[in-house]
This record gives structure tokens, C-alpha cells and sequence, in this order.
């Protein structure tokens, strides 16, 4: 599972700094060690509401803030979940925490994820990965957060047995396990079990920037932005067709067959433009055609510029609609809508006739990129 995103963790290192906030030292207002923890009452993804009573036949217990769309905390996952499992049997309890207000995290910050950060998201993630620890939802009020002052995904915190803060830093010092050489909060843990000094009580902490309700604003700033640019639509014949279904580009690509007299059709158009906006900074790309008449365009460019499809949209120079979808795919039942994910060299990753499935697609695309990317 780490060999399909170290590639791209370390290779976009710059770029991850500069949108995910870089190295980050803790902070004058994260919780200073032997701090009481401040309690909490937060929703976990299992229905349950937990606070520190709910942990308090632990000797430890360790508050892992994290979240679903940051490629670092993504990378930590597989060693949370290990943390979890080797410290259970030894009355160490762990529970995660999302400290992420969703609604300020901008589209293009999900290019290296499925999911965003809501709270119903987060159940999606917790299923979908086996988390066997609770998963807690702070992004409506994030006053735990602010409480405890994690300044990136993922930061520990580790309580001793009274509840006082001991640690608080990183899980150790590699986002590829294999070049860890130092495990700080596991020699935190393994301290305060056998009753001694934490050797090594805060460290830096690496990976995406706490996104705090105030950042809103460039969810909005993007937003508009993105309403702006513009809109067009070439003719394509069949021979540009079956080219474009080649896909001799570097870049992923995902194909959607539509038309303006579809209603599934235009109700799924901005399921693309969100996927688009998510993943189009990286090797990939949407492509949309339209199978109206040619003398149609005009309508069919109306609806384009009302849904924001700003990608590479194409209408059919013809109105023979078995050879479009002959082009198109010769395994299409010739349903529209039909979408297609095409990788460099026309492997099909994806194919659906009728209704997209937006949460199939983006794993699709996560795990492609993860798995290819040099």
C-alpha cells in the first residue's frame, strides 16, 4: 500500500510543502507538556460520542490528529492502525481525530484523495480502510483542536495514565516506514508503561496545515475563480474519436459520453467538473462528448458554460450515433451516459453505462496515479 504513494509523496515534495504547509514546529499555542488534557465530546464515526471517561481504564492513551485528505496522513495510516493493534493488549487506548473544518478545503487540496474531510466522508474512509480505532469528527466546532493545538496532519498527542500531556510531536521521522530511524511516539509510550521519563517529549511535526474554519474564504476565492474560466466546444469526427480512446498522452483520462436531451446526463455534469478540479494538477484530465446533433452545439455550449465544464469538450461531427459509439467503445451497449477512465497506452480502468459512481471513479484515478507515478 506505501509503495503506491511514496512515489508521488516524495516526488511533488515541493509542491505538498507549499500547499500543505510545510515543515511545522509545535506551535506556542499547542498544549504545553504535563498539561491536563482538556476534555472532549466528539462524534465517531461508529455512532458513538466519546470523551476522556470513555478511555479511562487506559494507562495510556494516545490522540492521533489526522484526516482523510492529506497524502501524509494517508501515508501514516497503515502505522496508526499497527500503533493501535501492538499497544491494545497493553491497556494503551488510541483514538484519531479530524481536526478539519471541511468546508475550508478547497478542491484542488483533494488531489491525492478519494474523500474529503466531512464527517460522513470519514465513515466512508474508516469502512473502507478497517480502522479499528475510534475515528472522532471535530470540523463542526474544532474547540478540541484548538484546545490541544495540533498545527498539521498528523500530530500526536500522548497522555499518561493522570491525563497529563507527555509527548507531543511526530509518529517518527520518514513518511516511508522502511527509512525510519526514530520512533518517538512509540519510545513515548513504551516510557510511561515502564513508569520512566519520556527520553524525547516534543518534536517537529511534517504534513498537511490544520485547515481552521477561517480558511473558508479560499474555498470561495476558488470557487469563483473556477466559475470564470472559460468554456468551449470543438467538433470531433470518428477518426479524432477512436485517437482520443487511444489515449497516446501521459495523462489519465476520463471520458464522458452525454447528451443535452439526457437527463442523467446533465444531473452527473458536475460530478466531472468536481473530479476535475480535484485531480487536473496532476497527470490527468476530462474529457467530455457530447452525442447531440452537430447542429445542436449551440445548446449543447449553453449547458457546458451553465455547469462550469471548463475541460476538453467535443461534439460529434456527425449523426450516425452507432459509429460515435463504436468510436467511443466498442463494448458500450450504446446507453448514454457512458463514461470511460483511460489510462496512457487505452487500458480501461473504469466503464459504466448509465449513471456515473463518483467515489469508484476517484479511487480509480488514486490509485492509478499512486501506482504509476515516477
Amino acid at each position: 500500500m506505501y509503495r503506491n504513494r511514496c512515489r508521488v509523496y516524495l516526488a511533488v515534495l515541493g509542491s505538498v510543502w507549499a500547499v500543505m504547509g510545510g515543515w511545522a514546529a509545535c506551535r506556542a499555542d499547542t498544549l504545553p507538556i504535563g498539561s491536563p488534557a482538556p476534555d472532549f465530546s466528539l462524534p465517531g464515526v461508529d455512532g458513538k460520542t466519546y470523551s476522556l471517561a470513555d478511555f479511562r481504564d487506559a494507562e495510556v492513551l494516545v490522540l492521533v490528529f489526522t484526516c482523510n485528505h492529506c497524502p501524509t496522513a494517508q501515508a501514516y495510516e497503515d502505522r496508526i492502525r499497527q500503533l493501535a493493534a501492538d499497544y491494545k493488549q497493553k491497556k494503551v487506548a488510541l483514538a484519531a481525530i479530524s481536526p478539519n473544518d471541511p468546508q475550508a478545503v478547497r478542491l484542488d487540496e483533494l488531489g491525492f484523495s478519494d474523500l474529503g474531510d466531512s464527517f460522513a466522508e470519514m465513515k466512508l474512509r474508516a469502512k473502507h480502510h478497517g480502522f479499528a480505532f475510534p475515528y472522532l469528527y471535530d470540523g463542526e466546532t474544532q474547540k478540541v483542536s484548538r484546545a490541544y493545538g495540533p498545527v498539521a496532519t498528523p500530530h500526536v498527542f500522548v497522555l499518561d495514565r493522570q491525563r497529563k500531556l507527555r509527548f507531543a510531536g511526530r509518529i517518527d521521522n520518514s513518511e516511508n516506514p522502511q527509512r525510519a530511524t526514530s520512533h518517538e511516539a512509540r519510545d513515548a509510550i513504551d516510557a510511561l508503561l515502564a513508569g520512566k521519563p519520556v527520553p524525547v517529549e516534543t518534536t517537529k511535526v511534517f504534513g498537511c496545515s490544520i485547515k481552521w474554519s477561517d480558511k473558508r474564504h479560499s474555498v470561495e476565492d476558488s470557487l469563483a475563480a473556477w466559475a470564470k474560466e472559460p468554456v468551449d466546444l470543438k467538433l470531433i469526427d470518428e477518426k479524432g474519436l477512436r485517437a482520443l480512446m487511444k489515449n497516446d498522452s501521459k495523462k489519465l483520462r476520463l471520458v464522458n459520453v452525454w447528451a443535452t436531451w439526457c437527463g442523467p446526463c446533465v444531473a452527473e455534469l458536475p460530478e466531472f467538473v468536481t473530479i476535475n478540479r480535484m485531480y487536473r494538477n496532476r497527470d490527468f484530465e476530462v474529457v467530455t462528448v457530447s452525442a447531440d446533433a452537430p447542429e445542436e452545439k449551440g445548446r449543447a455550449l449553453e449547458v457546458l458554460k451553465k455547469k462550469q465544464v471548463s475541460a476538453g469538450n467535443y461534439l460529434f461531427d456527425g449523426n450516425d450515433k452507432y459509429k460515435l459509439m463504436d468510436a467511443v467503445d466498442p463494448k458500450a451497449d450504446g446507453a448514454v451516459p457512458h463514461t470511460l477512465l483511460i489510462a496512457p497506452g487505452g487500458e480501461v480502468l473504469y466503464r459504466k453505462s448509465g449513471p456515473c459512481e463518483p467515489l469508484a471513479i476517484k479511487r480509480a484515478i488514486v490509485d492509478y496515479l499512486g501506482r504509476t507515478y515516477k
